[in-house]
């Protein structure tokens, strides 16, 4: 009981600070808080980065991944015996990733692309295929077919004799990007604005911006731009603020290494200001209102806190990711290779909500200990996070680390779960990958996970392998 009254005058002891520390705070701070906050905002767009760099970089890791396959190399060496299949090939990959494919053959003097068009390739005509040839650089990024302007990433492809067989390329329309970029403008009031090296505006959130016809627009066109100095418009824009549209704005520059391209984002302030603000005092009371409901709670909280450590405990026998990455590091300083596998229970979220939390503990128990009874007496089993596992296979090659994993994704498959009054069918989904060079464990879980995204976009309750590309 003392435990309970010390813990009872501890929680009011901070519920007093916090609430004299917020009304100070909203006195004294709020303006300041709103100005450093808009700069840290300004820094801090990793949501919005992220997804702009996923969205340019998508096209490109599928061109140089799609580039290397034999299939490709052996329909553009051979292009006029195999157009049909080309032409299938295409189409199939359009299918799978929705994206616009291409094949541009030197040999043939043909394009051919994945909606069954054949150009002729005559100089003269087709200009962007005799200026990419003549440049050195092997990978392009270029804006094309004006009708309906795409988002081009192509690849030179060579012969195992270092023969330029043509040019293989991954189009996205811009209407998918500008789709993209004014969910994003609703959501944060940022404007994208992306240029090449010629200052050009290739992408943008601003559909005024957009190419038109076979004119790009460029950046030394717009107002804001044009009231800088000369010297300013040759420098890094960074953390600029400037007048847009009658309202001050921040400028954040990125450079898209991959295309050489550079990134402004552009963000409003005043709105940033009230967005903040708005932000600040729901904070306030929403922290307010927990700390009070933690307050009336805490008692329930402690007795439930205590009935999941002991389920915890129950599952601590198995590794977790302390334990896991020492083992890995062991291997590793051991030269030996090792095969890692990372398990996936698929839809274990709708047990927690339908069945309880208590069926999804049950659930996680028993599967653990089939796992631990058929994994073999070399490998080591561990408790990655929530509902994965992961399984370490030492000097166990790829191929054979598919097969075991196909065996426990059969069994996992076939087990019924009963919690009491209730019978429960779980699946899961294995991503499995390789090294028999020293690497990081970040590194393998790295194309281990790949994998595992894998299995669960081809329908879950499968195993899939992803190998590490050596540098």
């Amino acid at each position: 009981m003392n435990i309970f009254h010390t813990l009872h005058r501890s929680i009011l002891i901070l519920f007093a600070v916090v609430v004299v520390s917020i009304v100070f705070l909203v006195h004294i701070s709020v303006s300041k808080i709103v100005a450093e906050q808009s700069r840290a905002q300004q820094k801090s767009h990793s949501p919005a980065l992220q997804l702009i760099v996923e969205q340019l970089m998508q096209p490109l890791h599928i061109s140089q991944t799609l580039a290397k396959a034999k299939e490709l190399n052996d329909l553009m060496r051979n292009p006029l015996d195999n157009e049909d299949q080309i032409f299938t090939t295409l189409k199939r990959l359009n299918k799978e990733f929705s994206l616009n494919f291409f094949i541009a053959s030197e040999i043939s003097r043909t394009q051919y692309d994945s909606q069954g068009k054949k150009i002729e390739l005559t100089e003269g005509k087709v200009d962007w295929y005799f200026r990419y040839k003549a440049q050195p650089e092997n990978a392009m990024a270029d804006i094309g077919q004006w009708q309906d302007p795409q988002f081009y990433v192509d690849l030179k492809i060579y012969d195992d004799e270092g023969n330029f067989l043509g040019v293989f390329g991954v189009g996205k329309s811009l209407k998918a990007f500008t789709q993209v970029f004014n969910e994003y403008k609703k959501t944060y009031g940022y404007d994208f604005i992306f240029v090449d090296q010629n200052k050009d505006i290739t992408l943008t959130s601003d559909p005024e911006l957009l190419i038109k016809g076979v004119t790009f627009k460029n950046l030394a066109d717009l107002p804001w731009f044009q009231t800088l100095e000369p010297e300013q418009q040759q420098t890094s824009l960074n953390n600029l603020l400037l007048q847009i549209n009658g309202q001050q704005a921040l400028i954040a520059e990125l450079n898209i290494e991959p295309f050489d391209w550079t990134l402004y984002i552009i963000t409003p302030l005043q709105s940033r200001q009230i967005e903040i603000s708005r932000g600040f005092i729901i904070s306030v009371v929403t922290l307010l209102a927990v700390i009070f409901g933690l307050f009336l709670l805490i008692y329930n909280l402690l007795y439930y806190f205590k009935k999941d450590m002991q389920k915890i405990n129950i599952l601590a026998e198995l590794g977790n990711r302390n334990k896991i990455t020492l083992k890995f590091e062991k291997l590793m300083s051991e030269e030996q290779s090792v095969s890692l596998a990372l398990i996936n229970l698929d839809n274990f979220k709708p047990i927690n909500e339908i069945h309880g939390r208590n069926a999804g503990d049950i659930v996680l128990r028993q599967v653990a200990q089939m796992l631990q009874n058929d994994t073999r007496e070399t490998d080591t089993l561990g408790r990655w996070a929530g509902e994965d596992f992961i399984l370490l296979m030492p000097n166990t090659g790829p191929h054979e680390a598919v097969a075991v994993c196909q065996k426990l994704c059969r069994k996992l498959a076939a087990m019924t779960i009963t919690t009491g009054t209730t019978s429960i069918q779980i699946t899961g989904s294995f991503g499995v990958s390789f090294t028999a060079t020293a690497r990081t464990l970040s590194q393998v879980i790295t194309a281990t996970d790949d994998a595992l995204f894998s299995a669960k976009r081809d329908g879950k309750n499968m195993v899939r392998l992803q190998l590490i590309e050596s540098n």
